[in-house]
């Protein structure tokens, strides 16, 4: 490139020397997320560094919507895409198209989010649990229509108990729209159609199979069900996030059947023996009581029943005389209590005191006379004695 150029000029050349090289089209770069930003526009920003370098690198909206994972800073990714100059800023970027967590799986990574998330919320508490009936009549089984997990269920739960009544509302199990559809149906259950417990699941698969029930949707439906749930999703190696959350998670559909449906053999051998602890149980009531009866009947008031009456009475009229005297002694009692009260009130009785010589000496206006100091020489006077007053006027007053 020979003589000045602009920095326009300069920046397009760069970016067709970068965009030339075919090493450079499709590149798969690892380091750790830093200065991560998803805009409103759904397009994110970020750059991946390690020890030596730092590039700046942007993912747009339709590459990051098919992403299994939330980007965080410091997570280790490895990202897929090209490298090439951005124009306006003068510098190069990689425009990734995909993005993986290092080490693990973008699907893997999903799941652990999800799970610390919904674990975080409360939706896996033992608490939350519900118990499976003990004798259900009724069972709404969610999965596919065909294949061996409602044959299964079918199987072992007729075997069991013949007459359980099975219910199916098929779904899709995997794919496209099948995670809306296996809430639906948990919902419809609820909602719709009542059953004593629900069995959810499908058949064995990969991770990308079972992948509708790890779905938040599905999760979300199952923990608000009235109705307990019970997981049947896979093998028994295979966890998803549908058996964290439901009420009790079986390895297999089989086993599904036997947690919900209780054997009727083993129900007829339980009523068995409850009948016989029932008899044995009503035998031991009935004997004793009649070695209760043969005691009372050896008593002596079955054997000489007049001589017994005869105690009773003469018991009963010592009794009589016994109350009689007592209220006799209260009553004499009680009348010596009152006469004695009355003679202190007839010592302290104003009247009383009249009748024994002394006066009750007031002024005109009504007050009483007790001391020389209240009357003087002239003052007109009245006597209360026991059976009327007269009145007196005051001549001469000397102390005591």
């Amino acid at each position: 490139m020979a003589g000045t150029v602009t920095v326009s000029e300069l920046t397009r050349y760069l970016a067709n020397l970068i965009g030339g090289d075919h090493a450079l089209r499709n590149v798969a770069v690892t380091g750790e997320i830093s200065n991560f930003k998803r805009y409103s526009s759904g397009h994110c920003y970020f750059n991946l560094k390690d020890k030596g370098g730092i590039i700046p690198c942007v993912m747009f909206r339709g590459n990051a919507a098919r992403m299994r994972f939330q980007p965080q800073d410091g997570m280790q990714v490895i990202a897929a895409g090209s490298v090439n100059v951005y124009a306006e800023g003068g510098k190069y970027q990689l425009y990734v198209s995909s993005m993986v967590p290092d080490g693990i799986g973008d699907l893997a990574a999903a799941f652990e989010q999800l799970k610390a998330r919904l674990a975080g919320e409360g939706l896996f508490d033992e608490a939350h649990k519900q118990p499976l009936p003990l004798y259900p009549k009724r069972i709404g089984i969610v999965t596919s229509p065909t294949g061996a997990v409602l044959r299964d269920i079918f199987r072992v739960s007729k075997l069991r108990f013949p007459g359980i009544q099975l219910v199916l509302r098929p779904v899709q199990v995997q794919g496209a729209g099948s995670a809306e559809q296996i809430a639906a149906a948990v919902d419809f259950f609820n909602e719709k159609y009542p059953v004593d417990v629900l069995i959810v699941g499908r058949g064995g698969g990969s991770m990308e199979d079972l992948w509708s029930f790890n779905e938040e949707i599905v999760v979300r439906a199952i923990y608000r069900s009235r109705i307990p749930v019970i997981s049947a999703v896979g093998h028994e190696t295979d966890f998803t996030l549908a058996d964290f959350v439901a009420d009790r998670r079986a390895a297999t559909p089989s086993q599904a059947a036997e947690f919900a449906v209780r054997d009727a053999g083993e129900l007829a051998r339980y009523l068995a023996g409850l009948e016989r602890r029932m008899t044995i149980s009503a035998r031991n009531f009935f004997d004793s009581r009649y070695r209760r009866i043969e005691d009372l009947m050896g008593r002596q008031v079955f054997r000489q029943p007049k001589l017994m009456l005869a105690q009773r009475q003469q018991g009963a009229d010592m009794l009589r005389e016994r109350l009689i005297a007592a209220a006799a002694s209260e009553i004499k009692n009680r009348r010596q209590r009152i006469s004695h009260l009355i003679d202190k009130l007839e010592l302290v009785n104003p009247a009383g005191v009249l009748r024994r010589g002394y006066g009750l000496v007031q002024r005109q206006d009504g007050t009483v006379v007790s001391s020389i100091g209240k009357v003087s020489v002239d003052d007109v006077v009245k006597i209360r004695v026991a059976d009327g007053s007269l009145e007196a006027c005051v001549t001469q007053i000397e102390e005591v």
